[in-house]
């Protein structure tokens, strides 16, 4: 048996959604990254009591998708661990395309909300393009290993960084919140708030309602 794998480029598509609308009188531009299992324009549900007027959402589209048992709901997920470095340089290039397609202004607050898997695919984007934001929330996901304090040494003093997880998340035992927590605290410092609640690995919206 001889077995090669090759890679070849090529040009693909993906879909986003957005919730609300980019106006002069919006103060708040949410980019966020859903976790394994969803897709975007359910995730954002979690954002539909926000103030229209003020608020605008964009949703990223994690490209693999999947049926889930038992009722075979679509689902989607970012990355495995079989080429991800290959598979995050494609979410970079479809990040940036969206981030062209939508044409944010630059003196508005840009809130970067990562969820479960959301949370790496967020942070690597961050780090690769140096992309300035006013609030960075990490919920209940884990921090890639790769990145480095150094990585984020570009964001302004400015920017807020917020650590949010479930006491009793059924993916996060008291070893692993013990390490996301000191893996933040290593790359973010003093600029770092980090709030756990009650509850288990599910997106907390009240938390999301009083962010801004």
């Amino acid at each position: 048996m001889n077995s090669e794998e090759k890679e070849i480029t090529y040009t693909t598509s993906n879909s986003y959604s957005t919730l609300n609308t980019l106006t002069e009188r919006t103060k708040n531009v949410w980019f966020v990254c859903h976790g394994m299992g969803y897709l975007s324009r359910y995730f954002l549900r979690y954002f539909k009591h926000l103030s229209a007027e003020e608020n605008y959402i964009i949703a990223p589209q994690a490209p693999s998708k999947y049926y889930m048992q038992p009722k075979m709901h679509v689902g989607a997920n970012w990355l495995t661990r079989d080429n991800t470095e290959s598979g995050m340089q494609n979410i970079l290039n479809y990040f940036d395309a969206v981030f062209e397609a939508e044409t944010i202004p630059k003196n508005i607050n840009l809130i970067v909300f990562g969820y479960s898997q959301g949370v790496s695919v967020a942070m690597r984007y961050l780090a690769k393009r140096q992309l300035q934001c006013s609030q960075l929330v990490l919920h209940s996901g884990g921090i890639p290993k790769e990145l480095t304090a150094k990585d984020f040494e570009y964001l302004s003093e400015d920017t807020k960084v917020k650590l949010i997880y479930g006491t009793e998340d059924e993916y996060l035992d008291a070893e692993r919140i013990i390490y996301e927590k000191q893996r933040a605290e290593e790359l973010f410092e003093n600029r770092l708030q980090i709030f756990p609640f009650d509850g288990k690995h599910v997106v907390n919206v009240d938390f999301i309602n009083t962010i801004i």
